[in-house]
C-alpha cells in the first residue's frame, strides 16, 4: 500500500464502503465525521447494507449519488474509477462474507470491483457475531486481507445483536475515524511499530477518602487513547491501562482497567516488563489521603478539622530508574504545567524531564475549565522535550495529531527500526 495522496489542505478523496450488517446504521455517524473535516466522501454499499440504510441515506448525507453496481453510468467506468481515484478505502462494516470476498479476489459488485483497483491504504472494520469472527475461515481470510497490506481493525467487544455479547462489535465512529486519519497522515502506511508492544497509560486516579469521596483530577483519557489507537494502526501490540475513562476501548488494544495510583503503578511496571516503549499520559495523583475510613465521614459526626495526605508512588521516575528490562526500552512521560512566579511552562518541562530521567517529555501547558489544551477538551499544543536537548514543538491540533508525532519520535529511538520517510 502507497501513502495517501491527499493535497496540502487535508482534503481526501475517500471510498467509504458499506457491508450488510446491523452496524450499518453506526457508518452513518462516521460518513459525518469525514465530510465535517472536509474530506469529498464516496458511499458504495453492498446490496445487502441497503436492505439495513437506504441510498436516499448515504446520498444525502455524502452530497454524490450512491449505487452498489457497477452497470449504473458504465459510461463512467465506476468499477475502476472509484478505487483507483480514492486516497483511502474504509469498509465498515466488513462482514464476514465481504471480508471473504475481498480475500479471494471477488468482485461481484462495486465495492468488490473498488478494492481490487485501489492503489491506497485500506482500512477493514469487521463487525459479526463472536463465532463467525473467531471461525478459521475468517481468520484465515483476515490473516490473507493483513498480508497483502490491507489494514484490518480488531472488533471490539460488547453487546452484539439480540442479547450476545463479545468480541465481533464494530468499533465506534469516532475510533475508527481516528485511525483513517492516522493512515491519510501516512502514519499507517508502513507499520513502524509493527512486532512492538508498548504500554499506555490514559486517564486520572482517584484516591480515596471515603466511599464516596475522592481526590482526583479531570482528565478524560482521550489523550492516551489516542496514543494507543495510533499505534495500534501502526502495527503495535498495545497495552492500555486506563484510570477512570469512560471512552469505549480502542479495537483491537488490551485494556487494563485501574482506579488509584498503586494500581495504575502495579499495571503499568508489570506490563512494561517486556515493553519497547511506556508512554505515561495518565494524569497520576501526587498525594493520597493518609486516613481512608471505610464508612462515609458524616458532617457532625467525627468530622476531621484537617485532612493529611502523603505521596504516592512516582511510577515515571520509577520506570525510568530501573533497569530497563528490554533493551532500549523508550520511557516517555506527560507534564501538564502552568506557569507561576518562579518559572514559565517550559522551564518547569525541563528540570521534570532531567529529574525523571525519561526519554521524551511531552509538557503542555493547563489551566481553568475551558483551557484550549487544558483537561477534557478534544485539542492539545505541546512541546515534546528529548533528554538529548530536542525540543520538538507541535502546534494546536488534534490529540490524535500530538500522538503521531510522539510515537515518530519514539520510533527514532527504537533500535533495529528505520524510521518512515525521514520522520
Amino acid at each position: 500500500m502507497t501513502a495517501a495522496r491527499h493535497g496540502a489542505a487535508g482534503a481526501a478523496q475517500v471510498v467509504l464502503g458499506v457491508g450488510g450488517g446491523v452496524a450499518a446504521y453506526k457508518v452513518a455517524s462516521l460518513l459525518r465525521l469525514f465530510t465535517e473535516a472536509g474530506h469529498d466522501v464516496r458511499v458504495v454499499p453492498t446490496r445487502a447494507a441497503l436492505s439495513f440504510v437506504g441510498a436516499p441515506t448515504w446520498a444525502a448525507l455524502s452530497g454524490h449519488p450512491v449505487t452498489s453496481e457497477v452497470w449504473d453510468d458504465v459510461h463512467e467506468v465506476p468499477h475502476v474509477q472509484v478505487g483507483r481515484q480514492a486516497d483511502l478505502v474504509v469498509v465498515a462494516p466488513a462482514t464476514a462474507d465481504l471480508l471473504a470476498r475481498a480475500a479471494h479476489g471477488l468482485a461481484d459488485d462495486l465495492l468488490t470491483n473498488a478494492l481490487l483497483t485501489a492503489r491506497c491504504p485500506v482500512l477493514m472494520v469487521p463487525a459479526m457475531h463472536t463465532e463467525m469472527w473467531m471461525h478459521p475461515a475468517t481468520q484465515d481470510n483476515v490473516a490473507t486481507l493483513r498480508r497483502r497490506g490491507a489494514h484490518v481493525l480488531d472488533p471490539a467487544s460488547g453487546r452484539l445483536t439480540g442479547t450476545d455479547t463479545g468480541p465481533g462489535r464494530m468499533p465506534e465512529p469516532a475510533e475508527i475515524f481516528a485511525v483513517a486519519v492516522a493512515l491519510l497522515d501516512g502514519w499507517g502506511a508502513v507499520a513502524d511499530l509493527a512486532g512492538r508492544h508498548v504500554v499506555v497509560s490514559a486517564g486520572g486516579t482517584r484516591e480515596h477518602l471515603d466511599p464516596v469521596r475522592f481526590l482526583g483530577n479531570r482528565s478524560s483519557g482521550r489523550q492516551g487513547y489516542a496514543l494507543a489507537a495510533t499505534a495500534r494502526a501502526r502495527g503495535a501490540e498495545v497495552t492500555l491501562v486506563a484510570a477512570n475513562v469512560a471512552l469505549p476501548d480502542p479495537a483491537g488494544v488490551k485494556v487494563v482497567r485501574v482506579v488509584s495510583a498503586d494500581e495504575l503503578r502495579e499495571a503499568v511496571l508489570g506490563a512494561a516488563t517486556d515493553a519497547d516503549a511506556v508512554v505515561m499520559a495518565a494524569a497520576v495523583a501526587d498525594f493520597r489521603p493518609r486516613d481512608t475510613s471505610a464508612a462515609k465521614i458524616k458532617k457532625g459526626q467525627g468530622e476531621p478539622t484537617e485532612i493529611a495526605f502523603v505521596r504516592t508512588a512516582d511510577v515515571l521516575a520509577e520506570l525510568a530508574a530501573t533497569p530497563r528490562s528490554r533493551a532500549g526500552q523508550v520511557v516517555v512521560g506527560f507534564a501538564a504545567e502552568t506557569g507561576d512566579s518562579g518559572a514559565d511552562v517550559l522551564t518547569h518541562g525541563r528540570a521534570k524531564l532531567a529529574r525523571k530521567g525519561a526519554d521524551l517529555l511531552v509538557v503542555n501547558e493547563v489551566g481553568a475549565v475551558g483551557h484550549p489544551t487544558g483537561f477534557e477538551g478534544t485539542e492539545n499544543a505541546a512541546v515534546v522535550l528529548g533528554a538529548d536537548g530536542s525540543e520538538t514543538l507541535v502546534p494546536l491540533g488534534s490529540k490524535e495529531a500530538l500522538a503521531g508525532v510522539v510515537w515518530d519520535l519514539v520510533v527514532r529511538r527504537l533500535p533495529g527500526v528505520r524510521p518512515v520517510d525521514g520522520r
